[in-house]
């Protein structure tokens, strides 16, 4: 119990070496014991076809048939029997009749008295025998065969055997060789153990089995919780490793990059098609930030890890920011204007030109563009986004229009965080494409109960038509690159659409002309 003891608590290294060689000497053990087995078994074999070889030579002698014709047949047939045995090297040649009494024996004294073994077999079916018996002088290997008279009937039987102790003695003398190959192969069996335990303890670093299993729970413990999600890849493409984070942010992620059901962006980022840092991607409902590392072991790269942030209310949160500090800025540079304005017409009104002052005060003004809007945009968030997106137009030389039918009924759109995100950027869309060129840009948002219809045109140089597909694609951009992700806008409004069951399109009509389908939200009881 305690040599068992001792193995368990040794070391991974010791365990595997005491194994190893368990193993061999088992197998060395067996080998060795089925080899001297059947080398046993070859030479008794051998020995009994020599001895029923030498029987049916002595039976087949025309001398022993006569002599059995003969008062005193022993007086023939036992000075024979000896004369073979001796030239034969038998232990024995015994000879009787079909009463199995002795005609010839080793032993004089015991001719003409039974015969120890039984021979009925031989001497009723006159057919040879060979096998083991134990006899008058020991355990022999044996062969038996009927003598026949001269018509063929058995008159007696001649009996010839080796003792047991001369076929041992020859085994005996083969084990030699055998031991030294035993010897050889256990020596090399130790040889061989020795090296896999020392490359097992440099494969596992010296650890130990109970070290290695809780640096895998530490690790597993890691890797599940985080938030962040992680993707192992390997050189080939193949899933190695994902956790728990990562599949709740891409589902079923399968086994193989070429088959994982995620959109072609999402594809090449992950397999290095698109490399760079915090590549922004869109996954259902879901925009995430992705980052793809190498993975090198011992100065060899084996794979790369892909960590997946989940930015989606991030990204929301800094477009309303964005949208509120373009409106308050707007806001700011009206209230600027008017005060300007107002002032001036203090002044002339102090100056006496009454017709020039009404004047100024019915002309054009950002004022007479505000009513407008609030006439037909009666929404208030949507209403300050095309304010402030106005604004931001003129800073930029150009020139935003509400179109003629644009009619939005307060208390219609619901939840307005999907009309502001497609309008929003759709708006936005146009006023880059103008490029700081002046230009027009025309929006026309009509609301109903059936939802909400957006057209936005610009009077830039439109989309080239082998593109009005590729310009929703996240990670499409025509413009040149900056800091700052780009391609989003236009694949964040198609997703909403999308979500919602509707569609967004692309034509060129003296420029780019965006229109928009987003139906309105079902209402849950």
């Amino acid at each position: 119990m305690w040599t068992v003891k001792w193995v368990r608590d040794a070391s991974l290294g010791t365990q595997l070496f005491v194994l190893q060689m368990a193993i061999v000497l088992l197998a060395v053990g067996s080998t060795a014991g089925v080899w001297a087995q059947h080398t046993r078994s070859q030479l008794d074999g051998r020995y009994q076809q020599r001895a029923l070889a030498i029987a049916q030579s002595v039976a087949g002698l025309p001398q022993v048939r006569e002599a059995f014709e003969l008062r005193r047949p022993e007086s023939v047939l036992q000075p024979l029997a000896l004369s073979v045995q001796q030239t034969t090297g038998a232990d024995y040649v015994v000879i009787a009749n079909d009463d199995q009494i002795r005609y010839a024996h080793p032993n004089a004294s015991l001719i003409r008295k039974q015969l120890s073994t039984d021979g009925t077999y031989v001497l009723t079916t006159g057919r040879d025998w060979v096998g083991t018996e134990k006899g008058t002088i020991g355990v022999t290997v044996r062969g038996k065969t009927p003598v026949l008279d001269e018509y063929g009937d058995v008159i007696g039987l001649v009996s010839v055997g080796v003792l047991e102790t001369t076929v041992t003695g020859e085994v005996a003398e083969a084990l030699p060789p055998l031991l030294w190959t035993a010897t050889a192969v256990l020596l090399a069996g130790l040889a061989a153990a020795a090296l896999i335990t020392a490359r097992v303890r440099r494969q596992t670093f010296g650890l130990e089995p109970g070290e290695i299993a809780a640096l895998l729970e530490q690790r597993e413990g890691v890797l599940h919780g985080v938030k962040e999600g992680v993707l192992a890849l390997d050189l080939e493409g193949r899933v190695t490793l994902v956790n728990d984070a990562a599949r709740e942010l891409l589902g079923d992620v399968g086994d193989d990059l070429t088959r994982m059901p995620v959109s072609d962006r999402m594809r090449d980022v992950l397999g290095g098609a698109d490399p760079g840092e915090d590549r922004i991607v869109l996954h259902g409902d879901r925009v995430l930030v992705l980052n793809r590392t190498p993975v090198s072991v011992r100065g060899q790269q084996r794979g790369w890890v892909v960590t997946l942030r989940d930015r989606t209310e991030l990204v929301r949160l800094a477009r309303e920011l964005d949208d509120t500090s373009s409106a308050t800025g707007a806001l700011r540079a009206q209230a600027h204007e008017f005060a300007n304005r107002m002032h001036t017409v203090v002044g002339l009104l102090e100056l006496g030109e009454h017709e020039a002052a009404i004047a100024f005060i019915t002309s054009g003004t950002p004022a007479a563009y505000l009513g407008d809007l609030r006439e037909k945009v009666e929404d208030p968030t949507l209403a300050a986004l095309l304010l402030a997106k106005s604004a931001e137009a003129a800073e930029r030389g150009a020139r935003l229009v509400l179109s003629g039918d644009s009619r939005v009924p307060a208390d219609v759109l619901g939840d307005p965080q999907d009309a502001v995100l497609v309008v929003g950027n759709l708006v936005a869309n146009a006023i880059d494409a103008l490029d700081g060129a002046a230009g027009t840009i025309e929006v026309s948002v009509v609301a109903d109960a059936a939802g909400l219809r957006v057209r936005v045109g610009d009077s830039g140089p439109g989309i080239m038509p082998d593109l009005v597909e590729e310009v929703f694609r996240e990670g499409f951009t025509t413009k040149a690159a900056h800091s700052g992700p780009r391609g989003l806008g236009l694949a964040l409004t198609r997703q909403a659409c999308l979500r919602r069951g509707g569609w967004v399109k692309v034509r060129n009509s003296g420029g780019a002309v965006f229109t928009a389908h987003l139906p309105a939200e079902e209402v849950t009881v």
